[in-house]
């Protein structure tokens, strides 16, 4: 009895994951790039097959605890991949930032539309208030990735 009642929560839990990750399209994700809010947007760009988008994450979750900068996580998992790698690595993770999955073939058009010097590697982060936006095609430490948010003013 106990056992099918812990399945049964364990299965809502999974569902509810499911849930909290949307798959968009990058026309449905274009304009969380464009915010102009007075906060510092930090958009990541990873995916749980990234090593170095792995390591760097704690760094971009720890963002979230000041009240100037919002963080967007935006995985780049295989579509396939969502249910089998992405949810689970976010749970077992415990991230709490906003996390969205990018499902959009066409990458050639979305690289070059987010910055035209992106080569497509990852991991890779937009930062942008409603007046300045840099893009940085790299992995950060916490030192680094402070140094840079310091250079936004909301």
């Amino acid at each position: 009895m106990f056992y099918s009642k812990y399945l049964a929560f364990l299965l809502f839990c999974f569902l509810l994951s499911a849930q909290s990750i949307p798959s968009l399209n990058y026309t449905e994700i274009k304009p969380l790039l464009n915010q102009k809010g007075d906060k510092i947007y930090v958009v990541n760009f990873w995916a749980t097959w990234c090593a170095p988008c792995i390591k760097e994450l704690p760094y971009f979750e720890s963002l979230n605890q000041r009240k100037d900068v919002e963080v967007l996580l935006v995985s780049l998992d295989f579509p396939k991949h969502k249910q089998s790698r992405l949810l689970p690595f976010v749970d077992k993770n415990k991230l709490q930032s906003k996390i969205v999955h990018l499902d959009d073939k066409d990458e050639n058009y979305w690289i070059n539309d987010i910055d035209p010097n992106w080569s497509g590697a990852l991991p890779a982060t937009l930062i942008f208030t409603k007046k300045q936006r840099g893009f940085y095609e790299q992995s950060f430490t916490a030192s680094k990735l402070d140094k840079i948010l310091k250079l936004f003013k909301p």
